[in-house]
């Protein structure tokens, strides 16, 4: 089951270091900058997160995690510089798969240590947004989090349905594939047709 959990946050680490690398690209920034870019991106939410809980950084003794961003960064760049352009949708879906693999694997660490459920969901959301969040204002950009359409709204929607599903006693693998499902076809559905949660009223 460690294996498991290990491949995906590889894998979620890579969706978002792509997405990291995209936005560097359409800042003109340099090798440097998209490297950071994108490891801000890819690691900055769990970083976040293992400080708040006392637990070591998982990237530090994990080398592995360093490969899949540079990986990533080499695979984007060799798109770009023969593509010079990536679709923006693409970009949302990217950052929409990276948002359910991480806000996931948050609640999941957090339970693992027997952190509450509210705890949990809270770990799932830093964990998802926290690395994009560093990401936007870095390339000087209104994060994500903070406008548009649904964002943390959706890890914590996962959150839940993780944490009730193993109240449930389903098995770990279906929980984390229905949390991450949830996620993602919340985050698809708030973008495809424009749900935000206004709270104030705006003159037209």
């Amino acid at each position: 089951m460690s294996e498991l959990y290990h491949w995906f946050d590889l894998l979620g680490v890579m969706v978002f270091a792509i997405s990291g690398t995209l936005i560097a690209h359409s800042k003109h920034m340099d090798g440097f900058g998209v490297i950071v870019l994108a490891a801000v991106t890819g690691i900055g939410g769990g970083t976040l997160r293992d400080m708040i809980l006392d637990q070591p950084v998982f990237w530090l003794h994990d080398t592995s995690y360093i490969y899949a961003i540079l990986s990533a960064v080499l695979l984007s760049i060799l798109w770009l510089n023969r593509h010079q352009n990536i679709p923006r949708t693409f970009l949302q879906v990217a950052d929409a798969l990276g948002l359910a693999f991480f806000a996931v694997m948050g609640v999941q660490k957090a339970l693992s240590i027997g952190m509450p459920d509210t705890t949990a969901v809270i770990m799932g959301v830093l964990t998802g947004c926290f690395g994009g969040l560093i990401r936007d204002v870095l390339a000087r950009e209104i994060p994500l989090l903070l406008k548009g359409e649904l964002y943390a709204i959706t890890c914590i929607f996962g959150g839940v349905v993780y944490t009730q599903a193993i109240k449930l006693g389903l098995a770990t693998e279906l929980v984390m594939l229905l949390s991450m499902a949830s996620t993602l076809l919340l985050r698809l559905a708030a973008m495809r047709y424009n749900l935000v949660l206004h709270v104030f009223k705006y003159q037209d």
